[in-house]
């Protein structure tokens, strides 16, 4: 499980039970905003080869819910957003209960304040968010690590003259779960929590700190970040002593850049960070392209985007994601039909070696209240020298169905 109930309780008794939001929770109050949403989804997931460690399996039937509950009043100058997600898996690891989000917002004029559980995305490349430092990856839900958990925090957003700032206190640090003897995508020893330390003696309750700037002028929108804090992705020290490796998780300084021109139909973004702890060498990465898109080519809605990207990293082969010097291409399709059928095909295609990461990624709504989804991740020919070499025989498809409430 993810979640330790003694803190997650306190933030839900921080909300909930304070006596103002409970008159405010009051349906027949005309000037109180209400929403509830539910989401049933229906998952299978099958790897097209037979697992390499023991345990591993290829048919993976798992189903998930999700509920979104959002209420606010003062004519939205406040508002409660509380959603939760749970799956049930045959993994026991993947079988988890997460808090996406429980906070409270206050909005005036020229500042918001947010206090709670929220989940904060900073990017705006296709394949890779190297800028997106504040919340954690819920690595057993999704490959490309876009599902992320829920984050504490007191948020402070302020717009000024010169643009917007954001201000960020997160005062407790989430682990990365990572799957269990029957899950794949996995390496061929088990993790645990056992196997973690931290950099801080203060372990998960070290106050991290992030500082935001983003302003839009121009073709050009810019986000310029700052981080200090127990960085999100563990670093895999080797152990000479055990002949393995040490796992720990480091106090990082991380500056940041997302940039963003329009320039009619095409699209220049650029990602970039520096990253630097006293675990290991100081870390520079970058991904940057463009996508272009024909818009209205049937005259009744298709549009096609045409994405390029280049991906380094400075650690190499070291790189947890496998993208140090490499080439993204791909393509968006999009129908703008009544379904919202939507199309991504893409690849990942490594300049230096062999390795190719391919994807596919389709859904199309079914009448008012379904959803079917398409994913598939396609590992192929990858180097026996990269990270990426442990799962090299899990490329999969995955079909979810989503019900909608």
């Amino acid at each position: 499980m993810y979640t330790k109930p003694s803190v997650f309780t306190l933030f839900i008794l921080l909300f909930l039970s304070t006596p103002q939001l409970q008159a405010q929770f009051n349906a027949e109050d005309p000037n109180l905003y209400q929403d509830l949403k539910l989401e049933i989804i229906g998952d299978y997931r099958y790897y097209f080869k037979e697992g390499a460690y023991e345990g591993q399996q290829q048919h993976y039937p798992s189903i998930a819910l999700q509920q979104e509950y959002y209420v606010e009043w003062e004519e939205g100058k406040q508002s409660v957003r509380f959603t939760t997600f749970f799956r049930l898996d045959k993994d026991r690891e993947r079988t988890h209960f997460d808090v996406r989000e429980l906070y409270w917002q206050w909005v005036q004029r020229d500042w918001e304040l947010s206090v709670g559980m929220k989940k904060i995305f900073w990017g705006v490349t296709e394949s890779a968010h190297l800028v997106d430092v504040i919340n954690q990856t819920d690595q057993v839900e999704s490959f490309d690590g876009e599902a992320k958990l829920g984050q504490p925090m007191v948020h402070l957003s302020y717009l000024t003259n010169i643009g917007i700032l954001d201000f960020f206190v997160l005062p407790y640090f989430r682990e990365r779960q990572f799957p269990g003897e029957k899950g794949r995508l996995r390496p061929p020893f088990l993790l645990t929590d056992e196997d973690f330390r931290y950099e801080s003696t203060a372990k998960r309750w070290h106050p991290d700190l992030a500082l935001r700037w983003s302003n839009s002028f121009g073709i050009f929108d810019m986000g310029l970040s700052y981080f200090y804090g127990t960085g999100r992705e563990p670093v895999f020290l080797a152990d000479a002593e055990n002949a393995g490796f040490d796992l720990v998780y480091p106090i990082n300084h991380q500056l940041g850049l997302d940039l963003q021109a329009t320039t009619g139909p095409v699209l220049w973004k650029l990602e970039s960070m520096w990253r630097e702890n006293s675990l290991q060498d100081a870390i520079f990465a970058l991904a940057g392209g463009l996508e272009y898109t024909f818009g209205n080519i049937n005259g009744k809605g298709l549009d096609i985007g045409l994405v390029a990207e280049y991906l380094y990293d400075s650690r190499g082969e070291l790189a947890l994601n496998g993208q140090d010097n490499d080439i993204f291409a791909g393509m968006r399709i999009a129908l703008n039909d009544a379904q919202s059928t939507s199309l991504l095909l893409g690849g990942i295609f490594d300049l230096n070696k062999s390795s190719r990461l391919l994807s596919l990624e389709a859904s199309r709504r079914l009448g008012n209240s379904w959803k079917v989804e398409l994913e598939a991740r396609i590992l192929d020919n990858i180097a026996p020298t990269e990270f990426l070499a442990l799962f090299r025989d899990d490329s999969f498809a995955q079909f979810r169905l989503i019900k909608y409430f």
